[in-house]
């Protein structure tokens, strides 16, 4: 999928650990953030957001691998093992010590990377994604991540992400973003996202116990309506790591598009503190 030509987000593919990662970049600045593609979306999730937050910082945002249009491997499928890939992406890009803004799957696989890796992560911007030990998530959600077989799943990926997107509440979607976020998931891939999700039952209660021991400083935003990733997953994190603060707007699922001048604000007031 090719952006327009005003569009601020210009997509690009670099080679990061053998695998075809997509990413965006904003003009240099002091400092740093790396930003983490929301699943079912992909990069293009922080259209709304991105001239805010290139103001205060040099943004790389990327496809993590398997979803958005960055190639798979399967390993990887995970949020332990992508919170390191997270930090080969920061080697590769030569940031030290960004920020990072991972809602959604960002979420767990940005704490995993805080914990293994002290220090080297300024701070951490998460959110709307499941945390909560024992698990609690939206019917829907649920069953991807619990149902004992998902060929229920197996099915055209474009279907789902069509049932998705009405959900994204008071945000116009432009047409190419739309097409990028079907054609992301479209055939098999958004099957083959599935184990990411499908590992929470065992990845989710190790990182709740690592929480306590991670001093990155946290901020957690959460919408207050979220159906899918209920709230109490956002207090979960908030009530056990040491350094975090949590916002919670008026909005659904996807706070970043639906409230995307409460989510900058937020963030770059974060930013501005730390």
């Amino acid at each position: 999928m090719t952006s327009t030509s005003n569009d601020p987000i210009q997509p690009r593919t670099r080679l990061i650990d053998g695998l075809s990662i997509r990413y965006a970049e904003s003009e240099e600045r002091d400092d740093h953030a790396l930003l983490l593609s929301p699943w079912p979306e992909s990069l293009y999730a922080f259209n709304p957001i991105w001239s805010s937050l290139a103001e205060r910082a040099h943004l790389v945002a990327i496809d993590l691998p398997g979803f958005g249009h960055s190639e798979r491997r399967d390993e990887l499928l995970a949020p332990q093992a992508m919170g390191e890939f997270i930090i080969r992406v920061a080697d590769a890009f030569g940031l030290e010590r960004p920020h990072v803004v991972g809602p959604d799957i960002g979420t767990s696989a940005s704490l995993f990377a805080a914990a293994a890796h002290p220090g080297r992560l300024r701070s951490l911007v998460i959110g709307s994604g499941g945390a909560a030990v024992p698990i609690q998530l939206g019917d829907v959600l649920r069953d991807w991540v619990l149902a004992p077989d998902v060929e229920a799943f197996r099915t055209e990926g474009r279907h789902v992400i069509e049932a998705v997107l009405p959900h994204i509440e008071g945000y116009a979607i432009p047409d190419h973003v739309r097409e990028d976020y079907l054609s992301s998931y479209e055939g098999d891939r958004f099957f083959r996202s599935l184990p990411y999700v499908r590992s929470y039952p065992k990845q989710l209660p190790a990182l709740r116990d690592l929480l306590p021991g991670i001093q990155t400083p946290v901020q957690i935003i959460a919408g207050r309506h979220d159906t899918a990733v209920p709230l109490v997953n956002a207090e979960f994190l908030h009530e056990r790591l040491p350094d975090s603060r949590l916002d919670i707007v008026e909005a659904g699922h996807f706070t970043w598009e639906s409230a995307p001048d409460d989510y900058a604000a937020i963030v770059t007031a974060w930013w501005d503190n730390h």
